[in-house]
């Protein structure tokens, strides 16, 4: 079920940052969009509403959360380039992806948001200075966080979550 549930593994902030692994998590934040696409590409509606596990979103849940999650992660990002330390809001990833949007909407609109939104994204992680990426936010749950391990942190998530649907389709043949 672990390597199911997280089949790259759990994330683990890897500190010291270094210049080279910073790149590399703008790298992964940067090819979200077309790595989601051609992950989903083809797949039916049937196929959408696959769970990737027993008891796991379906992949439709899993294009939505990724708008979801990284719009707040882009938010949260501009806040601690344009405040001194904010303190963001948290939302329920659970009870989001049971809205009926994240139910039944097609994933295409998703698909776009993320195209635009890690544009837009990427553009401002590329334009910070090595000091910026140690400006903060508060985070309710998770305490202070940097940009540095938020970068890491939504870099892994894109991966994770990519990895949940080219699991899935190696498991059921739909390659």
């Amino acid at each position: 079920m672990e390597n199911l549930q997280y089949p790259i593994g759990r994330f683990v902030f890897d500190a010291p940052v270094t210049p080279e692994k910073r790149a590399a998590a703008l790298r992964d934040i940067e090819a979200l969009p077309r790595e989601l696409r051609r992950a989903v590409s083809g797949l039916s509606a049937a196929q959408l509403d696959t769970p990737y596990r027993d008891g796991g979103w379906t992949v439709r849940q899993l294009a939505h959360h990724l708008a979801d999650s990284h719009m707040n992660a882009y938010i949260r990002c501009k806040l601690a380039v344009t405040e001194k330390q904010p303190r963001i809001t948290p939302y329920d990833q659970d009870e989001w992806v049971k809205t009926p949007d994240a139910l039944t909407l097609d994933i295409e609109p998703s698909l776009a948001l993320l195209e635009g939104l890690h544009a837009r994204w990427s553009s401002l992680l590329g334009s910070l200075s090595p000091s910026d990426f140690q400006r903060t936010f508060d985070h309710p749950e998770a305490g202070v966080q940097t940009i540095d391990r938020q970068a890491q942190h939504y870099a892994w998530h894109c991966r994770h979550h990519v990895a949940h649907i080219d699991s899935l389709r190696k498991r059921k043949g739909w390659n």
